[in-house]
């Protein structure tokens, strides 16, 4: 059985995103996405190989808040954070704070296999990735007409990371692999590091458990530690995987007044997605088709 899921991000369902011509924007791309996972798995690819390339399309859709299209921090740049964790090996890569790369995601890969390291930041994490050869952009590349309207009209009222983007899969061979990848929040403090690129917050995934990926207002979701939180209550709860996510989302995240939502899939190729905020953009391919929400 092989299986893919993907988000598009968690929050408040703006009125720029209940437009028709908006909507049918981001349903491509999350059905993009969907495929170029799919695809990698029919393939043959690892679940690794095809979280990388379900997240590397919705770095490049303008659209959603990761990579192209990511918010403006509050001097005006933009600062991405991403992470990729193997569920077969445990082994996890992430980077934040990087303002050129053009696909943070393959950076994290990156830092997980090759560096030694788990997690890299800033003008640490662009320099390994010039070392690896990776695609820089210069950072006007990231803008849109879009996101510099949301920063010159913001509020000082923190807005959840809406538009962050994800994706978890199963592969033939029975191994989990999730990826998230995000531009944060509009008028964000530079150097504030949201839950995306923390292992165990916005990523996880472990073969014994599950595979997770989470959206939304990234210091609850931190403090809920929520993606480990879903793998945990598998493992050490015996709850079955849509139990564990909904008693996440709207019981430890809710409670603390978090709002957000997850994707997760286990290696019975069951999947949750979950979430406790008004919206949550969705997907999930598997060999009886393709089923988006938005």
């Amino acid at each position: 059985m092989i299986a893919i899921a993907v988000h598009g991000g968690a929050g408040p369902l703006s009125r720029r995103a209940q437009d028709p011509v908006i909507r049918a924007g981001y349903r491509a791309g999350l059905e993009q996405a969907l495929a170029a996972g799919f695809t990698t798995l029919l393939r043959g690819g690892s679940s690794v190989d095809a979280v990388e390339a379900a997240v590397v399309v919705l770095e490049d859709e303008p659209l959603f808040n990761a990579g192209r299209g990511a918010v403006f921090a509050a001097d005006g740049s933009h600062e991405l954070d991403a992470a990729i964790m193997d569920g077969a090996t445990l082994t996890a890569g992430a980077v934040a704070c990087v303002r050129s790369v053009r696909h943070p995601v393959m950076l994290a890969r990156r830092v997980m296999e090759q560096s030694g390291h788990v997690l890299l930041v800033g003008p640490g994490a662009e320099a390994y990735g010039r070392e690896q050869g990776l695609e820089f952009m210069a950072p006007e590349w990231f803008d849109t007409e879009e996101r510099r309207a949301e920063f010159l009209a913001r509020s000082r009222e923190r807005a959840p990371d809406s538009g962050t983007v994800g994706a978890v899969a199963l592969d033939r061979r029975g191994n989990l692999a999730a990826a998230t990848s995000t531009g944060g929040t509009t008028g964000k403090r530079p150097g504030r590091v949201g839950d995306s690129p923390l292992i165990g917050s916005g990523t996880y995934a472990a073969n014994a458990g599950c595979a997770v990926s989470a959206t939304g207002q990234g210091e609850y979701l931190i403090r809920a530690t929520v993606a480990r939180e879903v793998c945990a209550r598998m493992e050490l709860l015996g709850e079955d995987l849509r139990q564990a996510a909904r008693s996440v989302v709207h019981g430890r995240l809710g409670h603390m007044g978090g709002r957000g939502g997850v994707i997760a899939i286990d290696r019975a190729g069951a999947i949750a997605l979950e979430f406790n905020s008004e919206c949550m953009f969705r997907g999930v391919q598997t060999a009886d088709g393709i089923e988006i929400s938005i």
